[in-house]
């Protein structure tokens, strides 16, 4: 079964060895893998020094932080005081996208943060962020346990298991069709052994899983609830590298609170890494929100 939820964009986890290649060292009128790794290094270095023009902005620069739209300068850039070591990328020349996982501190106090760049002609024209600060922004929150990024996330598969850019979105897309439906067998994805998932730092499915073990670590048959009000589309999509950056939106009833109060839903930046036929590995960052939030760049 195909499903579909939204347009493509595309993605690359890049490797930790290009982040610090220089702009200038890139040739061609294109922006490749390392010129949007450089690109994002200097955004987030931009915002520990708290000074936007750190970072190649385009002058009509587009600015979001948790779905609100804010003046270039204002939100993490004003208060990000040291970059942590774990960093995920996902770069897309095709696009000139690129996007992060990453921790971030405020006055010694860690921030997860999820951010996606749309990069033209070398510059940024959108940064979308989610920032999350407590559990009780994230309803997860477990920043120190996120030390370095993943291997599984960041080791390129071998050439021979690489799958082609359609196949990934509809694999990656069966995720959210299980959480429609409450079941990750009746949509069918396939997990690898071994497989695991990650939200907010917390390992919530596959081995050493935290919830509700030891069944959390069969993923495929883990209990989900039903969220048929789930939306979903694709922020990027990488071959070489096999990962998927999905957006979504969990719906109503993802995230209870107290009777009376205004809905909340989990709005999260969700990566897979996806080769050989299978999904190998699942990392989120997510926040509650209002009900019904939009994403901050259509």
């Amino acid at each position: 079964m195909r499903i579909v939820y939204a347009c493509l964009a595309g993605s690359v986890v890049a490797a930790a060895a290009a982040w610090s290649l220089p702009l200038a060292a890139q040739s061609g009128a294109g922006c490749d893998r390392a010129c949007l790794a450089g690109v994002m290094t200097a955004y987030l270095d931009s915002l520990v020094a708290h000074d936007a023009s750190k970072a190649p902005l385009a002058a009509n620069a587009r600015f979001t932080e948790d779905a609100k739209q804010l003046p270039v300068g204002e939100g993490l850039w004003k208060t990000a005081t040291k970059l942590r070591p774990f960093r995920t990328d996902f770069l897309d020349p095709a696009t000139g996208t690129a996007a992060v996982h990453a921790v971030v501190e405020e006055n010694g106090a860690p921030v997860l943060l999820a951010a996606r760049l749309r990069v033209v002609d070398r510059r940024i024209t959108e940064v979308e962020t989610i920032v999350v600060r407590s559990q009780q922004e994230g309803a997860l929150f477990q920043p120190d346990a996120l030390t370095q990024a993943s291997a599984a996330m960041v080791t390129a598969p071998p050439a021979a298991q690489r799958m082609s850019r359609d196949a990934l979105t509809e694999m990656a897309l069966r995720y959210p069709g299980g959480l429609k439906v409450g079941s990750f067998e009746t949509s069918d994805v396939p997990f690898a052994p071994g497989a695991y998932r990650l939200e907010n730092g917390v390992r919530m499915a596959g081995p050493g899983c935290t919830f509700q073990p030891p069944s959390c670590e069969n993923m495929r048959g883990q209990r989900l609830p039903t969220l048929a009000g789930i939306v979903a589309h694709v922020a990027a999509v990488d071959e070489e590298n096999g990962t998927v950056l999905l957006w979504m939106d969990f719906g109503p009833g993802s995230l209870p609170g107290p009777p009376n109060a205004a809905p909340r839903s989990l709005v999260t930046f969700e990566g897979f890494k996806i080769y050989g036929g299978q999904v190998h590995a699942v990392e989120a960052m997510f926040e509650g929100m209002p009900a019904n939030t939009a994403s901050g760049w259509r």
